[in-house]
């Protein structure tokens, strides 16, 4: 079984993932080099063993240390094709906030933007829109296109059902209370497709850029009340067009 390492870079948590390979999915933010060396040392891995740098997509808390970490390990820097231009220029941008308190949220992290550097990275793969195999990195698994969040959001789904979403869902305080679907996203509908993908293709654990693992059960829950509310919302428009 694939061996799981988080590992906190600042308000993200990057997953080193060990089978035959090691494969580090999301970079976290700027200047946290040395917490991924640390995190590293802990695991008893060397820098220079990790063979694979997944970004599961290049929002500023999540690439921020890309350059960084790439450096220290000489390992493949991979992001998707669509979101290859904010790594290497160092300009990603900020997704709307789909709940009340996800604007509100969004509108104070807009201020402090200006104070944050983000170091741009080269680019070693650009990810197409299309799954893909990890088995060239010695990770039993698969890179997903999941959309929603930003347009080239990725997930890392393990063939034992372990899956690693950066922000496609939320666990972490003072983001959410309890773990669910995002409150930032650029396509929230998007969000819920990628999500029933995900769950048709076996996905079991759930594992957030922001906060704890979780059951797949939460999101099926979060999709069966989407579902539930948009019927009763269809049901009340006919209702209110008349016959």
């Amino acid at each position: 079984m694939t061996e799981i390492r988080p590992i906190q870079l600042g308000f993200d948590t990057c997953y080193v993932l060990r089978d035959a390979g090691i494969v580090v999915v999301d970079a976290g933010q700027p200047n946290k080099g040395r917490a991924f060396l640390r995190g590293l040392s802990r695991a008893a891995i060397t820098p220079e063993e990790v063979g694979l740098i997944l970004l599961t997509h290049a929002h500023w808390d999540h690439m921020g240390s890309a350059a960084e970490i790439k450096k220290l390990t000489g390992a493949t820097l991979a992001v998707h094709e669509k979101e290859v231009d904010w790594v290497e220029h160092g300009n990603p941008p900020l997704p709307p906030g789909v709940t009340t308190w996800g604007r509100i949220f969004m509108a104070a992290h807009r201020l402090v933007m200006p104070l944050i550097d983000v170091p741009p990275a080269e680019v070693d793969r650009a990810l197409p829109d299309e799954t893909s195999a990890l088995q060239e990195f010695g990770i039993p698994g698969r890179v997903i296109p999941t959309p929603g969040h930003s347009p080239g959001s990725i997930s890392v789904l393990l063939d034992t059902g372990e899956v690693f979403v950066g922000d496609l869902a939320m666990n972490r305080f003072p983001l959410t209370l309890t773990p669910g679907l995002p409150i930032f996203a650029d396509d929230l509908h998007r969000v819920v497709e990628s999500w029933r993908r995900l769950v048709e293709l076996g996905a079991q654990t759930v594992f957030p850029a922001h906060g704890k693992p979780f059951s797949i059960d939460v999101i099926r829950q979060c999709l069966i009340q989407r579902s539930e509310k948009a019927h009763e919302k269809d049901i009340q428009n006919s209702v209110d067009s008349g016959p």
